[in-house]
């Protein structure tokens, strides 16, 4: 098999959420459940609230669903979306 290329919006339950800690448990979580060299982004929603954007590798032996439940159970964390998953090639 191939090597799948993930990228999930990460919602803070409030602007006031604290999204580095939410960088460094997603991050745990990720590399937990076998996904490899997660990268970090912030996107501007509105009124202050921000989303974090995490990209990652993961061999498509496994399974994406784990990855998503596991990232929804993170403290102030309102919800997670895939919004880009495709087959790296090379």
């Amino acid at each position: 098999m191939g090597i799948a290329l993930i990228k999930i919006k990460i919602m803070p339950s409030s602007p006031e959420s604290n999204l580095e800690e939410i960088k460094q448990k997603a991050k745990l979580m990720v590399e937990e459940k076998k996904g490899k060299n997660p990268k970090f982004e912030e996107e501007e929603i509105a009124f202050g609230l921000k989303a974090v954007i995490i990209s990652f590798q993961l061999d498509e032996n496994y399974e994406l669903d784990p990855i998503e439940e596991g990232l929804k159970t993170i403290e102030e964390v309102n919800s997670v979306q895939v919004v880009d998953m495709r087959r790296a090639i090379g």
